[in-house]
Protein backbone atom coordinates (compact mmCIF):
# COMPACT_ATOMS: atom_id res chain seq x y z
CA UNK A 1 0.00 0.00 0.00
CA UNK A 2 1.14 3.58 -0.67
CA UNK A 3 1.42 6.62 1.37
CA UNK A 4 -1.79 7.79 -0.61
CA UNK A 5 -3.83 4.65 0.78
CA UNK A 6 -2.96 5.81 4.22
CA UNK A 7 -3.58 9.07 3.81
CA UNK A 8 -7.30 7.90 2.25
CA UNK A 9 -8.17 5.92 4.82
CA UNK A 10 -7.24 8.47 7.50
CA UNK A 11 -9.45 11.10 5.78
CA UNK A 12 -12.11 8.74 5.35
CA UNK A 13 -12.16 8.09 8.67
CA UNK A 14 -11.74 11.91 9.37
CA UNK A 15 -15.18 12.64 7.63
CA UNK A 16 -17.08 9.62 9.08
CA UNK A 17 -16.10 10.29 12.79
CA UNK A 18 -17.44 14.26 12.33
CA UNK A 19 -20.11 13.44 10.75
CA UNK A 20 -21.19 10.23 12.83
CA UNK A 21 -21.49 12.21 15.66
CA UNK A 22 -23.42 15.07 14.37
CA UNK A 23 -25.99 12.97 13.02
CA UNK A 24 -25.94 10.50 15.88
CA UNK A 25 -27.61 13.30 17.83
CA UNK A 26 -29.81 13.66 15.39
CA UNK A 27 -31.07 10.05 15.61
CA UNK A 28 -31.03 10.45 19.64
CA UNK A 29 -33.83 13.43 18.90
CA UNK A 30 -35.63 11.17 16.06
CA UNK A 31 -35.99 8.34 18.31
CA UNK A 32 -36.48 9.63 21.68
CA UNK A 33 -40.93 10.64 21.30
CA UNK A 34 -39.99 13.52 23.75
CA UNK A 35 -37.36 14.97 22.17
CA UNK A 36 -37.70 17.67 19.24
CA UNK A 37 -35.91 16.66 16.16
CA UNK A 38 -33.44 19.08 14.17
CA UNK A 39 -35.53 20.75 11.23
CA UNK A 40 -38.88 19.43 13.12
CA UNK A 41 -40.30 23.82 11.91
CA UNK A 42 -39.78 22.48 8.00
CA UNK A 43 -40.74 18.42 8.65
CA UNK A 44 -43.26 18.74 11.51
CA UNK A 45 -46.15 19.92 9.25
CA UNK A 46 -46.01 16.74 7.08
CA UNK A 47 -45.28 14.37 9.61
CA UNK A 48 -48.56 15.80 11.77
CA UNK A 49 -50.79 15.10 8.43
CA UNK A 50 -49.13 11.80 8.00
CA UNK A 51 -50.72 10.73 11.65
CA UNK A 52 -53.52 12.68 11.18
CA UNK A 53 -54.45 10.82 7.51
CA UNK A 54 -53.23 7.52 8.77
CA UNK A 55 -55.09 7.82 12.24
CA UNK A 56 -51.88 6.98 13.97
CA UNK A 57 -51.81 7.83 17.79
CA UNK A 58 -48.11 8.84 18.45
CA UNK A 59 -48.79 8.64 21.99
CA UNK A 60 -49.69 5.14 22.25
CA UNK A 61 -47.26 2.76 23.21
CA UNK A 62 -46.75 -1.16 22.11
CA UNK A 63 -45.65 -4.26 23.85
CA UNK A 64 -43.26 -6.12 21.84
CA UNK A 65 -46.00 -8.67 20.70
CA UNK A 66 -47.73 -5.53 19.28
CA UNK A 67 -44.37 -3.61 18.14
CA UNK A 68 -43.47 -6.93 15.81
CA UNK A 69 -47.08 -7.39 14.86
CA UNK A 70 -46.75 -4.41 13.46
CA UNK A 71 -43.69 -4.93 11.78
CA UNK A 72 -44.83 -8.23 10.22
CA UNK A 73 -48.26 -6.07 8.91
CA UNK A 74 -46.60 -3.51 7.69
CA UNK A 75 -43.76 -5.42 5.26
CA UNK A 76 -46.50 -8.08 4.35
CA UNK A 77 -48.40 -5.31 2.93
CA UNK A 78 -45.33 -3.65 1.31
CA UNK A 79 -44.33 -7.21 0.40
CA UNK A 80 -47.93 -8.09 -1.83
CA UNK A 81 -48.21 -4.43 -3.40
CA UNK A 82 -44.82 -4.82 -4.82
CA UNK A 83 -45.33 -8.29 -5.82
CA UNK A 84 -48.40 -6.71 -7.61
CA UNK A 85 -46.36 -3.91 -9.27
CA UNK A 86 -43.97 -6.25 -10.75
CA UNK A 87 -46.54 -8.92 -12.58
CA UNK A 88 -48.85 -5.54 -14.04
CA UNK A 89 -45.30 -4.05 -15.02
CA UNK A 90 -46.61 -4.45 -18.60
CA UNK A 91 -49.68 -2.83 -18.10
CA UNK A 92 -48.18 0.22 -15.84
CA UNK A 93 -46.67 3.47 -17.66
CA UNK A 94 -42.90 4.33 -17.37
CA UNK A 95 -42.02 1.20 -19.52
CA UNK A 96 -39.83 2.28 -22.47
CA UNK A 97 -38.42 -1.38 -23.51
CA UNK A 98 -42.03 -2.85 -22.99
CA UNK A 99 -40.77 -5.09 -20.44
CA UNK A 100 -42.96 -7.98 -19.06
CA UNK A 101 -43.31 -9.51 -15.78
CA UNK A 102 -40.75 -11.70 -14.14
CA UNK A 103 -41.65 -15.05 -13.35
CA UNK A 104 -43.60 -15.59 -10.62
CA UNK A 105 -40.39 -17.03 -8.38
CA UNK A 106 -38.68 -14.21 -9.83
CA UNK A 107 -40.89 -11.71 -8.63
CA UNK A 108 -41.76 -13.29 -4.95
CA UNK A 109 -37.91 -13.37 -4.88
CA UNK A 110 -37.04 -9.68 -5.47
CA UNK A 111 -40.34 -8.60 -3.34
CA UNK A 112 -39.09 -10.58 -0.21
CA UNK A 113 -35.55 -9.36 -1.20
CA UNK A 114 -36.19 -5.52 -0.98
CA UNK A 115 -38.63 -5.79 1.77
CA UNK A 116 -36.04 -7.82 4.15
CA UNK A 117 -33.65 -5.26 2.68
CA UNK A 118 -31.23 -7.82 1.50
CA UNK A 119 -31.24 -6.42 -2.31
CA UNK A 120 -31.03 -9.78 -3.88
CA UNK A 121 -30.60 -9.58 -7.60
CA UNK A 122 -30.31 -12.51 -9.83
CA UNK A 123 -31.55 -10.61 -12.70
CA UNK A 124 -30.46 -7.74 -14.93
CA UNK A 125 -32.43 -4.43 -13.26
CA UNK A 126 -32.46 -2.84 -16.34
CA UNK A 127 -33.94 -5.75 -18.58
CA UNK A 128 -35.83 -7.16 -16.37
CA UNK A 129 -37.76 -3.90 -14.58
CA UNK A 130 -39.63 -1.14 -15.93
CA UNK A 131 -38.52 2.51 -14.98
CA UNK A 132 -42.05 2.50 -12.77
CA UNK A 133 -40.92 -0.57 -11.30
CA UNK A 134 -37.63 0.56 -10.17
CA UNK A 135 -39.05 3.90 -8.85
CA UNK A 136 -42.10 2.74 -7.12
CA UNK A 137 -41.65 -1.32 -5.91
CA UNK A 138 -37.86 -1.15 -5.52
CA UNK A 139 -36.87 2.80 -4.72
CA UNK A 140 -39.67 3.29 -2.27
CA UNK A 141 -38.80 0.00 -0.58
CA UNK A 142 -35.24 0.88 -0.18
CA UNK A 143 -36.44 3.75 1.93
CA UNK A 144 -38.87 2.05 4.21
CA UNK A 145 -37.33 -1.60 4.56
CA UNK A 146 -33.98 0.32 6.45
CA UNK A 147 -36.45 2.21 8.75
CA UNK A 148 -38.15 -1.08 9.76
CA UNK A 149 -34.40 -2.28 10.85
CA UNK A 150 -33.95 1.21 12.86
CA UNK A 151 -37.56 0.57 14.31
CA UNK A 152 -36.14 -2.33 15.94
CA UNK A 153 -32.81 -1.09 17.03
CA UNK A 154 -34.72 1.88 18.73
CA UNK A 155 -37.24 -0.72 21.10
CA UNK A 156 -34.21 -2.40 21.95
CA UNK A 157 -31.92 1.07 23.04
CA UNK A 158 -35.31 1.88 24.94
CA UNK A 159 -35.71 -0.94 26.72
CA UNK A 160 -32.14 -0.51 27.78
CA UNK A 161 -31.88 2.97 28.73
CA UNK A 162 -35.44 2.92 30.10
CA UNK A 163 -35.08 3.28 34.87
CA UNK A 164 -38.56 1.70 34.87
CA UNK A 165 -40.78 -1.15 33.69
CA UNK A 166 -42.30 0.47 30.18
CA UNK A 167 -43.14 -0.51 27.05
CA UNK A 168 -41.41 -0.56 23.75
CA UNK A 169 -42.64 2.86 22.09
CA UNK A 170 -44.84 3.11 18.99
CA UNK A 171 -43.33 1.37 15.60
CA UNK A 172 -45.58 3.85 13.20
CA UNK A 173 -44.12 7.04 14.86
CA UNK A 174 -40.45 5.50 14.50
CA UNK A 175 -41.14 4.69 11.16
CA UNK A 176 -42.28 7.88 9.56
CA UNK A 177 -39.59 9.28 11.90
CA UNK A 178 -36.76 8.06 10.41
CA UNK A 179 -37.99 8.11 7.05
CA UNK A 180 -38.97 11.84 7.38
CA UNK A 181 -35.90 13.00 9.32
CA UNK A 182 -33.03 10.95 8.45
CA UNK A 183 -33.41 9.12 5.25
CA UNK A 184 -35.63 11.66 2.88
CA UNK A 185 -33.04 14.55 3.54
CA UNK A 186 -29.73 12.76 3.22
CA UNK A 187 -31.23 10.57 0.22
CA UNK A 188 -32.05 14.47 -1.76
CA UNK A 189 -28.63 15.66 -0.66
CA UNK A 190 -26.94 12.65 -1.90
CA UNK A 191 -28.79 12.21 -5.22
CA UNK A 192 -27.80 16.13 -6.11
CA UNK A 193 -24.26 15.04 -5.05
CA UNK A 194 -24.27 11.93 -8.04
CA UNK A 195 -26.27 13.69 -10.03
CA UNK A 196 -23.39 16.43 -10.22
CA UNK A 197 -20.82 13.37 -10.48
CA UNK A 198 -22.74 12.79 -14.25
CA UNK A 199 -24.87 10.10 -13.13
CA UNK A 200 -28.74 10.00 -14.82
CA UNK A 201 -32.36 11.67 -13.71
CA UNK A 202 -34.84 11.43 -15.64
CA UNK A 203 -37.41 9.79 -17.96
CA UNK A 204 -36.10 9.18 -21.11
CA UNK A 205 -36.42 6.41 -22.93
CA UNK A 206 -33.36 4.33 -23.45
CA UNK A 207 -30.89 5.29 -26.01
CA UNK A 208 -30.60 3.38 -28.72
CA UNK A 209 -26.85 3.44 -30.54
CA UNK A 210 -24.91 1.99 -33.18
CA UNK A 211 -21.50 1.10 -32.27
CA UNK A 212 -18.54 1.23 -34.27
CA UNK A 213 -19.33 -2.29 -35.45
CA UNK A 214 -22.57 -1.76 -36.81
CA UNK A 215 -24.24 -3.32 -33.66
CA UNK A 216 -26.87 -1.90 -31.49
CA UNK A 217 -26.42 -1.00 -28.29
CA UNK A 218 -28.76 -0.42 -25.65
CA UNK A 219 -28.04 2.71 -23.22
CA UNK A 220 -30.21 2.38 -20.09
CA UNK A 221 -32.25 5.74 -18.86
CA UNK A 222 -34.25 6.82 -15.90
CA UNK A 223 -33.78 8.29 -12.29
CA UNK A 224 -30.33 6.40 -11.72
CA UNK A 225 -29.14 8.98 -9.20
CA UNK A 226 -32.38 8.93 -6.37
CA UNK A 227 -32.31 5.38 -6.65
CA UNK A 228 -27.94 5.42 -6.12
CA UNK A 229 -28.45 7.53 -2.92
CA UNK A 230 -30.95 5.32 -1.22
CA UNK A 231 -29.68 2.24 -2.52
CA UNK A 232 -26.24 3.32 -0.05
CA UNK A 233 -27.61 4.97 2.57
CA UNK A 234 -30.36 2.61 3.49
CA UNK A 235 -27.79 -0.50 3.58
CA UNK A 236 -30.18 -1.87 0.57
CA UNK A 237 -27.26 -1.95 -2.11
CA UNK A 238 -30.12 -3.34 -4.83
CA UNK A 239 -28.22 -1.66 -8.62
CA UNK A 240 -30.29 0.15 -11.26
CA UNK A 241 -28.34 -1.80 -13.83
CA UNK A 242 -26.97 -5.15 -13.56
CA UNK A 243 -23.08 -3.97 -12.92
CA UNK A 244 -24.46 -2.17 -9.63
CA UNK A 245 -21.66 0.39 -8.57
CA UNK A 246 -19.53 -0.63 -11.57
CA UNK A 247 -21.27 1.00 -13.67
CA UNK A 248 -20.52 4.44 -15.30
CA UNK A 249 -24.09 5.72 -14.44
CA UNK A 250 -24.16 4.67 -11.07
CA UNK A 251 -20.50 5.43 -10.17
CA UNK A 252 -18.90 7.13 -12.53
CA UNK A 253 -15.69 9.08 -10.98
CA UNK A 254 -13.14 8.09 -7.97
CA UNK A 255 -14.94 11.33 -5.73
CA UNK A 256 -18.55 8.85 -6.73
CA UNK A 257 -16.28 5.87 -5.07
CA UNK A 258 -15.24 7.52 -2.01
CA UNK A 259 -18.37 9.37 -1.31
CA UNK A 260 -20.22 6.16 -2.02
CA UNK A 261 -18.03 4.07 0.37
CA UNK A 262 -18.51 7.03 2.94
CA UNK A 263 -22.77 7.05 2.60
CA UNK A 264 -22.49 3.29 3.32
CA UNK A 265 -21.05 3.84 6.65
CA UNK A 266 -22.42 6.64 7.83
CA UNK A 267 -25.70 5.82 9.25
CA UNK A 268 -24.25 2.66 10.58
CA UNK A 269 -21.28 4.47 12.45
CA UNK A 270 -24.18 7.78 13.58
CA UNK A 271 -26.38 4.84 15.31
CA UNK A 272 -23.15 3.81 17.11
CA UNK A 273 -23.46 7.52 19.04
CA UNK A 274 -27.11 7.45 19.37
CA UNK A 275 -26.58 4.14 21.48
CA UNK A 276 -23.72 6.09 23.69
CA UNK A 277 -25.99 9.25 24.02
CA UNK A 278 -29.57 7.18 24.73
CA UNK A 279 -28.16 5.19 27.25
CA UNK A 280 -26.13 7.62 29.07
CA UNK A 281 -23.10 6.81 28.55
CA UNK A 282 -20.79 7.85 25.99
CA UNK A 283 -17.76 6.57 26.82
CA UNK A 284 -19.04 2.87 25.55
CA UNK A 285 -20.35 4.08 22.55
CA UNK A 286 -17.07 4.89 21.54
CA UNK A 287 -15.52 1.98 22.75
CA UNK A 288 -17.74 0.06 20.69
CA UNK A 289 -17.34 2.37 17.77
CA UNK A 290 -13.32 1.70 18.03
CA UNK A 291 -13.58 -1.83 18.27
CA UNK A 292 -15.74 -2.11 14.96
CA UNK A 293 -13.72 0.17 13.18
CA UNK A 294 -10.49 -1.52 14.39
CA UNK A 295 -11.66 -4.86 13.02
CA UNK A 296 -12.93 -2.89 9.66
CA UNK A 297 -9.39 -1.37 9.18
CA UNK A 298 -7.47 -4.93 9.47
CA UNK A 299 -9.80 -6.25 7.14
CA UNK A 300 -9.43 -3.69 4.88
CA UNK A 301 -6.28 -3.52 4.81
CA UNK A 302 -5.50 -6.81 4.36
CA UNK A 303 -8.11 -7.76 1.43
CA UNK A 304 -5.80 -4.33 -0.23
CA UNK A 305 -2.71 -5.79 0.35
CA UNK A 306 -3.93 -9.29 -1.48
CA UNK A 307 -5.29 -7.26 -4.36
CA UNK A 308 -2.34 -5.82 -4.66
CA UNK A 309 -0.84 -9.26 -5.55
CA UNK A 310 -1.23 -10.83 -8.64
CA UNK A 311 -1.96 -14.28 -9.13
CA UNK A 312 0.35 -16.30 -8.37
CA UNK A 313 -0.51 -18.65 -11.89
CA UNK A 314 0.18 -14.81 -13.86
CA UNK A 315 3.40 -13.69 -11.88
CA UNK A 316 5.78 -14.20 -14.15
CA UNK A 317 4.06 -11.17 -15.95
CA UNK A 318 5.06 -8.63 -15.63
CA UNK A 319 2.54 -6.29 -16.56
CA UNK A 320 0.47 -8.14 -14.30
CA UNK A 321 2.70 -7.92 -11.33
CA UNK A 322 2.52 -4.62 -11.69
CA UNK A 323 -0.98 -3.86 -11.41
CA UNK A 324 -1.68 -6.50 -8.94
CA UNK A 325 -4.97 -8.24 -9.49
CA UNK A 326 -6.95 -6.19 -11.82
CA UNK A 327 -9.51 -8.59 -12.87
CA UNK A 328 -12.96 -7.78 -12.40
CA UNK A 329 -11.75 -4.24 -11.13
CA UNK A 330 -12.46 -0.68 -12.99
CA UNK A 331 -9.87 1.16 -14.14
CA UNK A 332 -11.34 4.44 -12.94
CA UNK A 333 -10.89 3.10 -9.57
CA UNK A 334 -7.96 0.98 -8.86
CA UNK A 335 -7.05 -1.46 -6.51
CA UNK A 336 -7.26 0.31 -3.32
CA UNK A 337 -10.61 2.08 -3.85
CA UNK A 338 -11.88 -1.15 -5.10
CA UNK A 339 -10.77 -2.61 -1.73
CA UNK A 340 -12.30 -0.48 0.22
CA UNK A 341 -15.56 0.02 -1.45
CA UNK A 342 -15.98 -3.93 -1.10
CA UNK A 343 -15.08 -3.70 2.21
CA UNK A 344 -17.89 -1.12 3.67
CA UNK A 345 -20.13 -3.09 1.44
CA UNK A 346 -19.89 -6.18 3.20
CA UNK A 347 -19.70 -4.40 6.80
CA UNK A 348 -22.60 -2.51 6.46
CA UNK A 349 -24.81 -5.05 4.95
CA UNK A 350 -25.11 -2.70 1.63
CA UNK A 351 -24.22 -5.88 -0.75
CA UNK A 352 -23.50 -2.73 -3.39
CA UNK A 353 -20.80 -3.56 -5.28
CA UNK A 354 -17.90 -1.79 -7.58
CA UNK A 355 -16.32 -4.46 -8.97
CA UNK A 356 -16.45 -8.19 -9.41
CA UNK A 357 -15.93 -10.14 -6.16
CA UNK A 358 -15.70 -13.49 -7.87
CA UNK A 359 -12.65 -12.24 -9.15
CA UNK A 360 -11.43 -11.29 -5.98
CA UNK A 361 -8.54 -13.48 -4.06
CA UNK A 362 -9.72 -16.77 -2.21
CA UNK A 363 -8.33 -14.61 0.99
CA UNK A 364 -9.97 -11.30 -0.31
CA UNK A 365 -13.62 -12.83 -0.93
CA UNK A 366 -13.22 -14.86 2.78
CA UNK A 367 -12.78 -11.04 4.47
CA UNK A 368 -15.58 -9.89 2.84
CA UNK A 369 -17.74 -13.03 3.77
CA UNK A 370 -16.45 -13.07 7.13
CA UNK A 371 -17.86 -8.92 7.27
CA UNK A 372 -20.86 -10.68 6.60
CA UNK A 373 -21.04 -13.94 9.05
CA UNK A 374 -19.72 -12.20 11.53
CA UNK A 375 -23.46 -10.76 12.23
CA UNK A 376 -23.40 -7.42 10.76
CA UNK A 377 -20.99 -6.68 13.70
CA UNK A 378 -18.87 -4.79 12.15
CA UNK A 379 -20.71 -1.74 11.88
CA UNK A 380 -23.98 -3.68 9.80
CA UNK A 381 -26.68 -2.38 8.65
CA UNK A 382 -29.19 -0.10 9.42
CA UNK A 383 -30.87 -0.79 12.88
CA UNK A 384 -29.50 -4.58 12.20
CA UNK A 385 -26.18 -3.55 12.71
CA UNK A 386 -26.41 -2.04 16.00
CA UNK A 387 -28.64 -4.80 17.63
CA UNK A 388 -26.35 -7.66 16.62
CA UNK A 389 -23.61 -5.88 18.54
CA UNK A 390 -25.37 -5.57 21.29
CA UNK A 391 -25.89 -9.15 21.51
CA UNK A 392 -22.11 -9.61 21.44
CA UNK A 393 -21.71 -7.05 24.29
CA UNK A 394 -24.44 -9.15 26.70
CA UNK A 395 -22.44 -11.96 25.65
CA UNK A 396 -19.48 -10.31 26.78
CA UNK A 397 -20.65 -9.04 29.54
CA UNK A 398 -22.37 -12.54 31.24
CA UNK A 399 -18.83 -13.90 30.64
CA UNK A 400 -17.34 -11.96 32.56
CA UNK A 401 -19.80 -12.18 35.01
CA UNK A 402 -19.24 -15.97 35.39
CA UNK A 403 -15.74 -15.14 35.41
CA UNK A 404 -16.02 -12.91 38.70
CA UNK A 405 -18.57 -15.57 40.19
CA UNK A 406 -21.21 -12.67 40.46
CA UNK A 407 -24.71 -12.52 38.73
CA UNK A 408 -23.78 -10.52 35.58
CA UNK A 409 -25.38 -6.54 34.47
CA UNK A 410 -25.52 -4.53 31.71
CA UNK A 411 -25.89 -0.58 32.51
CA UNK A 412 -27.47 -2.02 35.76
CA UNK A 413 -29.98 -4.45 34.65
CA UNK A 414 -29.31 -8.17 35.62
CA UNK A 415 -28.60 -10.54 32.65
CA UNK A 416 -30.50 -13.39 33.56
CA UNK A 417 -31.10 -17.12 31.96
CA UNK A 418 -34.14 -15.62 29.64
CA UNK A 419 -32.10 -13.00 27.95
CA UNK A 420 -29.38 -15.78 27.78
CA UNK A 421 -31.68 -17.83 25.78
CA UNK A 422 -32.77 -15.17 23.31
CA UNK A 423 -29.25 -13.94 22.52
CA UNK A 424 -28.58 -17.42 21.89
CA UNK A 425 -31.43 -17.87 19.90
CA UNK A 426 -30.65 -15.47 17.55
CA UNK A 427 -27.23 -16.24 17.31
CA UNK A 428 -27.53 -19.99 16.91
CA UNK A 429 -30.25 -19.14 13.95
CA UNK A 430 -28.09 -16.70 12.14
CA UNK A 431 -24.82 -19.83 11.80
CA UNK A 432 -27.91 -22.66 11.51
CA UNK A 433 -29.19 -21.21 8.80
CA UNK A 434 -26.36 -20.59 6.34
CA UNK A 435 -24.70 -23.86 7.17
CA UNK A 436 -27.44 -25.90 6.92
CA UNK A 437 -28.52 -24.64 3.65
CA UNK A 438 -25.20 -24.34 2.39
CA UNK A 439 -24.90 -27.95 3.16
CA UNK A 440 -28.47 -28.98 1.84
CA UNK A 441 -27.43 -27.15 -1.15
CA UNK A 442 -23.92 -28.72 -1.31
CA UNK A 443 -25.20 -32.34 -1.76
CA UNK A 444 -28.37 -31.26 -4.13
CA UNK A 445 -28.49 -30.60 -7.79
CA UNK A 446 -30.62 -27.57 -7.75
CA UNK A 447 -27.89 -25.87 -5.49
CA UNK A 448 -24.49 -27.40 -7.41
CA UNK A 449 -26.08 -27.18 -11.28
CA UNK A 450 -25.74 -23.48 -11.79
CA UNK A 451 -22.65 -22.98 -10.63
CA UNK A 452 -20.36 -20.83 -11.96
CA UNK A 453 -17.48 -22.40 -11.08
CA UNK A 454 -16.56 -26.12 -9.57
CA UNK A 455 -14.25 -27.09 -6.53
CA UNK A 456 -13.49 -25.07 -3.54
CA UNK A 457 -14.34 -21.83 -5.48
CA UNK A 458 -17.75 -23.33 -6.26
CA UNK A 459 -18.73 -24.19 -2.73
CA UNK A 460 -17.50 -20.31 -1.83
CA UNK A 461 -20.85 -19.49 -4.34
CA UNK A 462 -22.77 -21.31 -2.05
CA UNK A 463 -21.44 -20.04 0.93
CA UNK A 464 -21.58 -17.26 0.01
CA UNK A 465 -24.96 -17.04 -1.06
CA UNK A 466 -26.23 -17.99 2.09
CA UNK A 467 -24.64 -15.69 4.21
CA UNK A 468 -25.36 -12.62 2.13
CA UNK A 469 -29.34 -13.96 2.15
CA UNK A 470 -29.55 -14.53 6.10
CA UNK A 471 -26.92 -11.20 6.56
CA UNK A 472 -29.49 -9.08 4.31
CA UNK A 473 -25.93 -8.09 2.45
CA UNK A 474 -27.19 -9.42 -0.99
CA UNK A 475 -23.99 -9.28 -2.96
CA UNK A 476 -23.47 -12.59 -4.40
CA UNK A 477 -20.78 -14.36 -6.05
CA UNK A 478 -23.21 -16.25 -8.99
CA UNK A 479 -25.01 -13.72 -10.07
CA UNK A 480 -27.91 -14.53 -12.79
CA UNK A 481 -26.77 -18.11 -12.72
CA UNK A 482 -28.95 -18.41 -9.19
CA UNK A 483 -31.71 -17.04 -11.05
CA UNK A 484 -33.74 -20.61 -11.17
CA UNK A 485 -37.04 -22.01 -9.25
CA UNK A 486 -35.46 -23.63 -6.73
CA UNK A 487 -32.71 -20.63 -5.88
CA UNK A 488 -35.58 -17.85 -6.53
CA UNK A 489 -37.74 -19.98 -3.56
CA UNK A 490 -35.51 -21.26 -1.12
CA UNK A 491 -33.03 -18.07 -0.57
CA UNK A 492 -36.71 -16.02 -0.25
CA UNK A 493 -37.18 -18.38 2.39
CA UNK A 494 -33.41 -17.59 4.04
CA UNK A 495 -34.26 -13.87 3.49
CA UNK A 496 -37.49 -13.72 5.00
CA UNK A 497 -35.93 -15.87 8.55
CA UNK A 498 -32.19 -13.67 8.48
CA UNK A 499 -34.69 -10.88 8.38
CA UNK A 500 -37.83 -11.27 9.90
CA UNK A 501 -37.82 -14.76 12.06
CA UNK A 502 -34.32 -13.05 13.87
CA UNK A 503 -36.05 -10.52 14.76
CA UNK A 504 -38.78 -12.11 17.59
CA UNK A 505 -35.73 -12.96 19.64
CA UNK A 506 -34.63 -9.44 19.21
CA UNK A 507 -37.90 -7.99 20.73
CA UNK A 508 -38.62 -10.35 23.34
CA UNK A 509 -34.82 -9.63 24.72
CA UNK A 510 -36.18 -6.10 24.30
CA UNK A 511 -38.97 -6.43 26.36
CA UNK A 512 -37.50 -8.62 28.98
CA UNK A 513 -34.82 -6.21 29.27
CA UNK A 514 -37.56 -2.71 29.81
CA UNK A 515 -38.83 -4.77 32.76
CA UNK A 516 -35.71 -4.99 34.81
CA UNK A 517 -35.21 -2.48 37.54
CA UNK A 518 -31.25 -0.23 37.68
CA UNK A 519 -29.36 -1.82 40.41
CA UNK A 520 -25.74 0.03 41.40
CA UNK A 521 -22.55 -1.00 39.81
CA UNK A 522 -20.46 -4.01 42.29
CA UNK A 523 -17.41 -5.82 42.46
CA UNK A 524 -18.75 -7.95 39.38
CA UNK A 525 -19.80 -5.31 37.04
CA UNK A 526 -17.55 -5.17 33.88
CA UNK A 527 -16.21 -1.37 32.61
CA UNK A 528 -18.26 -0.85 29.64
CA UNK A 529 -15.32 1.36 27.97
CA UNK A 530 -11.38 1.72 27.53
CA UNK A 531 -9.34 -0.71 25.48
CA UNK A 532 -9.63 -3.60 27.79
CA UNK A 533 -13.44 -4.37 26.92
CA UNK A 534 -12.55 -3.19 23.42
CA UNK A 535 -9.96 -5.75 23.42
CA UNK A 536 -12.49 -8.38 24.94
CA UNK A 537 -15.37 -7.95 22.83
CA UNK A 538 -13.32 -8.20 19.60
CA UNK A 539 -12.22 -11.42 21.59
CA UNK A 540 -15.64 -13.15 21.88
CA UNK A 541 -16.86 -11.73 18.76
CA UNK A 542 -13.67 -13.49 16.82
CA UNK A 543 -14.41 -16.94 19.15
CA UNK A 544 -18.08 -17.27 17.94
CA UNK A 545 -17.37 -16.54 14.51
CA UNK A 546 -14.31 -19.06 14.53
CA UNK A 547 -16.34 -21.47 16.26
CA UNK A 548 -18.96 -21.22 13.87
CA UNK A 549 -17.98 -21.11 10.29
CA UNK A 550 -13.86 -21.54 10.57
CA UNK A 551 -14.64 -25.53 9.20
CA UNK A 552 -16.57 -24.02 5.90
CA UNK A 553 -13.90 -21.65 5.45
CA UNK A 554 -11.28 -23.88 5.43
CA UNK A 555 -12.84 -26.00 2.56
CA UNK A 556 -13.75 -23.06 0.86
CA UNK A 557 -11.31 -20.19 0.46
CA UNK A 558 -8.65 -21.01 2.11
CA UNK A 559 -8.22 -24.26 0.13
CA UNK A 560 -8.99 -22.46 -3.23
CA UNK A 561 -5.80 -20.22 -1.75
CA UNK A 562 -3.65 -23.00 -1.11
CA UNK A 563 -4.32 -25.16 -4.35
CA UNK A 564 -4.09 -21.62 -6.36
CA UNK A 565 -0.67 -21.50 -4.89
CA UNK A 566 0.29 -25.03 -6.26
CA UNK A 567 -0.84 -24.60 -9.88
CA UNK A 568 -4.99 -25.09 -9.78
CA UNK A 569 -7.23 -22.85 -10.35
CA UNK A 570 -11.13 -23.36 -10.21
Amino acid sequence: MHLSSFLQIALFFGFLLVSAKALGSHLYKVLSPEETPYFSSVIGPLERATYKIARIDPSHQYSWKGYLASIAIFSGMGMLLMLCILMAQGYLPLNPENIGPPSFALAVNIAISFVSNTDWQSYAGETTLSTFSQMTALTVQNFISPAVGMCTLAALVRAIATKKPSLLGNFWVDLIRVTYYVLLPLSILAAVFFMSQGVPQNFQDYTHATTLEGTTQVIVQGPIASQEAIKLLGSNGGGYTTMNSAHPFENPTPLSNFVGTFLMLLIPASQICYFGKAIHHKKHGWSLFLGVSILFVIGMIAMSILEAQPNPILSLFPIDGALGNMEGKEMRFGVFASSLFTSASSASSTGAMSSNLSSYSPIGTMIALINIQLGEVIFGGMGSGLYNIILIVLITVYLAGLIAGKAPEYLGKKIEIFDIKMIMCAILLYTFTILCFTAWASISKWGTSVLVNKGPHGFTEMLYAFSSSVGNNGSSLMGKTANTVSYNWIISVVMLIGRFVFMIPILALADSLSKKKIHPDNEATLPLSGFAFVLLFISVLLIIGALSYLPSLIIGPILEHLLMNEGSVF
